[in-house]
């Protein structure tokens, strides 16, 4: 079983996976408002990757054979103008998770967790990912935000991403 403090704060992440499903699912339907079915689609994809994530907490949490609690999720935002603010948000935001995602591996450490703090070691390797991919997009939408050719190009580019489910825990 997880030490108290431990199933707590992996709750905790747990609703702030699901938070960020959430709030790439409403990236993602601004892109489709946006006429960008590319951009619609990588963010559809992230969200897919969000509840992936979620569900591998879920399923450690279980595997330990403690409880989860699920909480409120709380409403994205979603008046973004552009691809630009987006990606800001996007990557703001995984640099957030990565954050958590340290600051969990540390109390796994502090409560020498060595199951918990292994385990978290794939979402540390996995954030480094996250906010590359976030950045370099973002990267792109600047250059190519005054130039419709480009994003029309850039649209396309997003429109190949598939959801490729990460393996087993």
């Amino acid at each position: 079983m997880l030490q108290k403090k431990m199933l707590a704060a992996l709750n905790e992440q747990i609703n702030w996976e699901f938070y960020s499903a959430y709030l790439y699912l409403a990236m993602s339907a601004r892109f489709q408002a946006l006429n960008m079915p590319g951009g619609a689609n990588w963010m559809n994809v992230q969200f897919q990757e969000e509840l992936a994530h979620a569900m591998r907490f879920f399923t450690y949490v279980t595997d330990r054979n403690s409880e989860v609690k699920l909480g409120a999720i709380g409403e994205p935002p979603r008046d973004w103008q552009n691809g630009v603010e987006m990606f800001e948000v996007a990557l703001d935001h995984e640099q957030i998770v990565t954050k958590r995602i340290n600051n969990l591996a540390d109390l796994a450490l502090q409560l020498k967790d060595h199951a918990t703090h292994q385990m978290l070691q794939w979402f540390i390797a996995e954030q480094v990912e996250e906010e590359a991919s976030a950045d370099q997009l973002l990267g792109k939408f600047r250059l190519a935000q005054e130039n419709p050719g480009a994003l029309f190009q850039l649209d396309s580019e997003m429109a190949a991403r598939v959801f490729t489910p990460p393996p087993a825990a």
